[in-house]
Order: structure tokens, then C-alpha cells, then sequence
């Protein structure tokens, strides 16, 4: 047989045989092409054993091996809670009184090992610096989280609101249709939390921009003393939060359930945000939970809208029942928003514009040699 063909037991077995009989034990080594220490130890094996082939060089057992209780523990989470990596899921079992837990790269290895999470997920979820409010209810985000189709073949849209703070989600709730929704949602948010200074939307016809003037959404804020601002268009990162609260919706949720209908879908999400509020940790909030951080509003709803007064100090127009106002030799238009509402008009101190004001809100700018508009932009006084 050729030396080739033998497999490496065979070399072994003839080596010991041939051991048996030599007396000079080293030039044996040399014809096999090893060293004497090797040679002793295929000897040794052979007296105890006829086992001669290769052994593994792993370590017989391990010191720090997570035991299968808790490695099941954390596949349990996961399977319950798909978009939860290793840290969230450590950091919840550390908040319900687990201790002696895995390190956050073990946890993560387990779920790997397990098929939980893919390379190319992975890379998705890769840091983004942003920045947000000092306080609680500075400014609240607000969008439609793309709509979705329920097993019944009608589409829904959730809407939701988040508090830029602390990431505490204020409302969502699921609708067939998303006209005349906005108002009453934010009704129900201001009643239970108090009102925000700011609400940011993106430029959706329901939040901005209704026929080149205002929406009814934004008179309504403004009514109650609150901002209404709108991210730059084509430009979603200006809400990066609720852009991304949105993936965490899909990757928790969304993706992994089919609905019967919106009410079904309604009860789904409104138990997802008890989960999201009060269990599941925010790596932006140092692992705390939004229900640890945010603190409601101390400025209390009243759905009263009480009269605005001006100063006097500029001219006050009303608008007509077109949403025109007259101002000086130039007819605006306005808003029909606006319509019987009363606006002051106030010179740009540059002397070549002038504003136009609803209550302590600047909402539009005109160039004072031929009327022309400037911007839209609402900002307060």
C-alpha cells in the first residue's frame, strides 16, 4: 500500500507495532518523520486505548457557559419580542430581577447562534447622532405611520404621537381613513398629558399646507398657544425620531402579525405601547424606559378658546370670505383657513416686507413693493 494511500491511524498502529521490536527507538521516530516526544505518546495511547486518531483540542468544559435555563430565558424574550436586541433583552431581565446574566455579547452571540439575528439586519440599525429637547414637552412629533392592509382588504393608518424628549409615546391610534383624525387624536392626548409648547409634523396635507394656506390642525394649535412646526420637505430626518420609532414598530410588530381589521389592529398597537413606554429599555436614554423619564404637561387643556387681543399698535384686517385680506394698495391671499378671523399686519423694520400675525404667531411674510409672498412659515412673536 502507498505511504499516500494510509490513513493516519494505520501510520500510528504500524509505529507502535514496529516500536515493539526496535532497539533504537529514535531512528524509528526518524523513518516516521516525527520526534521522539510524539513517539512516546502514540506508545503511551496505545497501552490504554486502541484509539489512535486524532483527538479534539477543545476545552472539555467551560467556566462561564450560560446554562440552558437562561439561554432559553433569552430566546423566549426574543421570540416574543422580535426586534429586541442583546442589550434590551439583558437590560429587561436586569429590570425584573434577574441577576448573574450574561454580558451583552454573550446574550447577543446566543440569539446569533440561534439564527435571531441576520448580518444584513445588523448593519441597519447602525447608529445615528440627534439631537432632541431639553425638557419633557417642548415639542411633540407627530406623523401617519404607513398604511397597511388588514385581512378584511380595508387599509389602516395608524397615527402617533411621541414626545421628543423622552421618547414616551403619547398616543397611536389605528384609523380606516386619515382625514379628520388628526385633531381628535391630539384632543384626547391634550386631555390626558397636559399641552406641549411645539407639536413637529411633516408637510402631509393634514398637518400642512391646505390649499396654500393653513390647515385646520394648525389654526387649532395655535389657538391654544402651541407651535405648529413642519419638517424641510423631502427632508425625514428632520424627524428623525418618529422615523425611526416607526422601524421599531415594523421590526416589533408590524412584520410579524396580520390583522383582521383596524380595531383588531387598534388593540394590537395600543398593548405594543404599554410595552414600549414601561419594558422596553431606549439605548438614547441610557436603557431607561420613556415611562422612567417623561413628565406630563402642567399646562392643562381647555377645549374654550378664548378671545385674542391685539395691542393696537398695527393695523388689525379681517379676512374675507375668500381668505383674501387687503392690505394697503395689495389684496393677500391668506387662508381660507382664516376666513372672519382678524390678522395684524406689522412692517418688516427693513422697510421691504411686511407680516402677517394670528394672535402671538407670525405666520406669513410679503414683499412691500408688489405684494408678493415670501414665505408661510409660522413662528411665534
Amino acid at each position: 500500500m502507498p505511504w499516500e494511500s494510509k490513513t493516519v491511524e494505520r501510520i500510528r498502529e504500524e509505529f507502535v507495532n514496529a516500536a515493539k521490536e526496535t532497539n533504537n527507538f529514535s531512528m524509528l521516530c526518524r523513518e516516521f518523520g516525527i520526534t521522539r516526544c510524539t513517539g512516546y505518546k502514540w506508545v503511551e495511547r496505545a497501552k490504554d486505548t486502541i484509539d489512535l486518531s486524532d483527538r479534539s483540542h477543545a476545552r472539555k468544559t467551560i467556566g462561564n457557559k450560560t446554562d440552558a435555563e437562561m439561554e432559553s430565558l433569552i430566546l423566549k424574550i426574543r421570540s416574543e419580542n422580535p426586534g429586541w436586541g442583546g442589550k434590551t433583552i439583558r437590560k429587561v431581565l436586569l429590570n425584573q430581577g434577574y441577576e448573574n446574566l450574561p454580558c451583552i455579547k454573550t446574550v447577543n452571540n446566543i440569539l446569533k447562534r440561534n439564527g435571531c439575528i441576520s448580518e444584513r439586519e445588523s448593519l441597519k440599525h447602525k447608529p445615528f447622532v440627534r439631537f432632541e429637547k431639553e425638557q419633557c414637552n417642548e415639542m411633540w412629533q407627530t406623523d401617519f405611520k404607513g398604511e397597511f392592509k388588514t385581512a378584511d382588504g380595508l387599509y389602516c393608518f395608524p397615527l402617533d404621537i411621541i414626545d421628543d424628549h423622552s421618547r414616551f409615546l403619547i398616543k397611536i391610534k389605528a384609523y380606516t381613513k386619515t382625514s379628520n383624525a388628526v385633531i381628535p387624536a391630539f384632543r384626547e392626548a391634550f386631555e390626558e398629558y397636559g399641552m406641549p409648547r411645539s407639536v413637529l409634523s411633516d408637510n402631509g396635507a393634514q398637518f400642512a399646507g391646505f390649499k396654500h394656506g393653513y390647515t385646520q390642525f394648525e389654526k387649532w394649535l395655535m389657538n391654544h398657544d402651541i407651535l405648529p412646526i413642519h419638517g424641510r420637505i423631502k427632508h425625514p430626518q428632520t424627524q428623525g425620531k418618529i422615523e425611526r420609532f416607526h422601524r421599531t414598530m415594523d421590526t416589533e410588530l408590524l412584520n410579524h402579525f396580520v390583522f383582521q381589521n383596524c380595531v383588531e389592529a387598534d388593540k394590537a398597537l395600543n398593548e405594543w405601547r404599554i410595552k414600549y413606554n414601561n419594558i422596553r429599555p431606549h439605548q438614547a436614554l441610557s436603557m431607561k424606559c420613556p415611562a422612567d423619564i417623561y413628565i406630563p404637561s402642567k399646562r392643562k387643556y381647555d377645549d374654550k378658546v378664548d378671545p385674542y387681543e391685539y395691542d393696537g399698535l398695527y393695523h388689525i384686517i379681517k379676512v374675507n370670505s375668500w381668505g383674501y385680506v387687503r392690505y394697503h394698495k395689495w389684496q393677500v391671499y391668506l387662508s381660507e383657513t382664516m376666513i372672519d378671523e382678524y390678522i395684524e399686519f406689522r412692517p418688516n423694520p427693513r422697510g421691504d416686507s411686511f407680516f402677517a400675525c394670528y394672535r402671538n404667531f407670525k405666520i406669513a411674510e410679503f414683499n412691500a413693493h408688489d405684494g408678493r409672498l415670501i414665505n408661510r412659515s409660522i413662528s411665534r412673536l
